[in-house]
């Protein structure tokens, strides 16, 4: 089969590329420059030079291929330029659906996330979840608009779209702030960690795997948790020190310490530049906060499987400990 695909060279949808390559699929990948995504080729990707915010420039890339993998994404938090989370991810999202209606393609996965879910407030939310407060940062904004207000009303309209949603994505090669987060930690450089804040942490090859099986046997119309196991935190990275014996920071700072902190923040970087590690956002989110979904209809419809934390979280502190070991 051909598929279009959509953030081949990011970290989820470089996997998912591979693996499809692998088991012998043709792979159409959109990206805005060709010249830094030449090692593609040498997999045997069809590159085709474009963006998800220019509709026309998919047109080529798209027709005529089985399926759609629609995984690119803004995912920033922190940041002062905003306008690019809605324009990405809510318009761009918008494009790559209509374009798949327009040429009649067969199927289409899209890659949502837990964060439409916002805080759960200690409970493991399903499919069925529908979070209507105020959301914590743009980027849970974005995604909840182009989950609930444009990628669902297409599908009830009769588009053969799947929707999967990640929680946290980890491996080797992650840069996200998560990867970010981790490195920090091998270095002995991770300043603190928030109490009671919760995610499901998925290995992305898991996540990757979760996409294809949403394609091969996801039921279009329908949303599938593919999020990881439960854990604080804290006990990843307790379990993180176990596991290499480099310590996790002593400092733990309650949600309402950070929340004071996101809000003196607030008033501080309406003055003068701050990190995106320290500004109101990236403070707000992780103040006590719980993303959590229960990904058992991804396990009993899909097949879906995680593997433990303990056996992924392994694998990539070792990636990154050698990393840092080649950088010295």
């Amino acid at each position: 089969m051909r598929f279009f695909i959509t953030g081949a060279t990011g970290f989820i949808g470089g996997r998912i590329t591979e693996k499809l390559i692998k088991a012998g699929h043709e792979v159409n990948a959109l990206v805005r420059d060709p010249q830094q995504a030449q090692y593609l080729v040498s997999m045997g990707v069809h590159l085709f030079r474009g963006d998800i915010t220019d509709k026309q420039s998919m047109r080529d890339g798209i027709q005529n291929t089985d399926g759609v993998f629609h995984i690119a994404g803004w995912y920033k938090i922190g940041t002062k330029d905003k306008d690019k989370g809605f324009k990405i991810n809510v318009d761009g999202t918008k494009n790559v659906l209509e374009l798949m209606r327009e040429y009649n393609i067969k199927k289409g996965v899209y890659t949502s996330t837990l964060a439409v879910f916002s805080d759960t407030k200690g409970e493991m939310v399903d499919e069925n979840y529908r979070f209507t407060g105020q959301h914590l940062s743009v980027y849970d904004r974005a995604k909840w608009t182009a989950h609930y207000e444009i990628a669902e009303p297409m599908m009830k309209a009769g588009l053969p779209l799947v929707i999967v949603q990640p929680g946290v994505v980890y491996g080797p090669g992650d840069t996200s702030s998560a990867g970010e987060a981790m490195e920090m930690y091998i270095k002995g450089k991770l300043p603190m960690l928030p109490k009671q804040t919760a995610f499901c942490w998925a290995h992305v090859d898991d996540i990757a795997d979760g996409h294809i099986l949403a394609m091969e046997k996801g039921e279009p119309g329908q949303s599938y948790i593919i999020a990881g196991p439960p854990f604080t935190m804290e006990e990843a990275y307790e379990l993180a020190e176990k596991l290499t014996g480099i310590k996790a920071p002593k400092l733990r700072l309650s949600p309402g310490m950070l929340k004071f902190m996101s809000a003196l923040m607030k008033g501080i970087g309406a003055v003068i530049p701050l990190p995106p590690t320290y500004s109101a956002e990236a403070l707000r989110v992780v103040a006590g906060v719980t993303y959590l979904g229960d990904n058992s209809k991804a396990r009993k419809e899909l097949g879906y499987k995680v593997r433990p934390l303990k056996e992924g979280l392994r694998e990539t502190l070792e990636y990154l400990i050698e990393q840092n070991k080649k950088k010295k």
